[in-house]
């Protein structure tokens, strides 16, 4: 049936009307400022603020909402900090739990001249300093965190094959996990942890590009289990839960993934490739805000050169 021509050019108008705002409405990647950024982590607040982590200068840049670009909310050092690494924002207790590290032996001095590995509290109103847990051992490296419903933080240990817990009330983070298969012959190990809806941890491993499974029985550790990957991941990074067994995970490689776990297989299906070695990310209303750290202009600026700037945070959308 063919419409009458007032209707299609009514029609017609509608349409472009409706691609413009669609257009208007895409989110616009998110300036990080400073040369020395380097984005390690990101964690969005109950607010929708985004809280970005700095391996390179340290301290944490905040994003209100519906800002176009971050400002500094924790100073370089506050608090004891050196180089920032894994943020998440706990609404429960108002905290941004921050992973601070000496990593002068990567050749990045930070701020402060603070040793060792520490897991930071800060309040999430005012961002001042209120609680500090170093990491126990000799070779530590804070690298991310999860928090359970019961209020227990798992931190995993880039240097050793351990998975720490805090408990709540704890004094001191604990040992909750360790497999040598979490430690690869070179380079980092555990980096992303997150806590499936089955109740289960979640670990992957940097530069052994590996997934593991980490079963929870009656609040101890149980059996860990290394999954099989549909096809090679490169660099795992950050990983978070969405929903079920189904989780988000970024590669250093360039990747944002979907992996839905099933059994003792992970199906790796890849949202958005090329991003600028992306470290992390936090969703907000179906938008993954993803860090693009640029690393190894960082650790290797002889061969890599400077860092495309400015740093920034890119939105990928991920689904509703």
């Amino acid at each position: 049936m063919k419409l009458p021509l007032p209707l299609r050019i009514c029609l017609a108008v509608l349409a472009v009307f409706a691609a413009n705002t669609c257009a208007s409405a895409a989110p616009k990647a998110i300036e990080l400022p400073g040369a020395e950024a380097y984005p390690e982590s990101i964690a969005a607040g109950p607010d929708g603020a985004l809280y970005i982590s700095s391996l390179g200068s340290g301290g944490v840049q905040r994003v209100a909402p519906g800002a176009a670009r971050a400002e500094t909310w924790i100073a370089p050092g506050a608090f004891g900090t050196r180089s920032t690494f894994g943020v998440h924002a706990d609404a429960k207790t108002n905290t941004l739990w921050v992973c601070s590290n000496d990593a002068s032996g990567l050749g990045v001095p930070g701020p402060s001249t603070v040793a060792g590995s520490y897991l930071e509290g800060f309040d999430l109103a005012t961002g001042d300093g209120k609680a500090s847990y170093k990491l126990p051992g000799s070779a530590t490296l804070c690298n991310d965190l999860a928090i359970a419903d019961d209020g227990a933080i798992y931190v995993t240990n880039s240097l050793a094959p351990q998975i720490l817990r805090l408990r709540p009330g704890a004094e001191e983070l604990e040992v909750f996990a360790e497999d040598t298969r979490f430690q690869p012959p070179t380079g980092a190990g555990l980096d992303g942890v997150a806590i499936g809806g089955d109740g289960n941890l979640y670990v992957d491993t940097f530069n052994g590009g590996e997934l593991f499974r980490v079963k929870i029985e009656g609040g101890k550790a149980g059996a860990v289990a290394k999954l099989g990957t549909t096809r090679p991941i490169r660099l795992p990074d950050a990983l978070r839960h969405v929903a079920g067994n189904v989780f988000l995970m970024v590669e250093g490689g360039g990747a944002l993934d979907r992996v839905t776990i099933a059994g003792d297989e992970a199906t790796i299906e890849t949202i958005k490739d090329g991003l600028a070695e992306p470290t992390s990310f936090a969703t907000i209303n179906g938008v993954a805000w993803v860090t693009e750290g640029q690393l190894s202009h960082l650790f290797d600026p002889k061969e890599k050169g400077p860092p495309s700037l400015p740093f920034k945070i890119t939105p990928v959308r991920v689904g509703d």
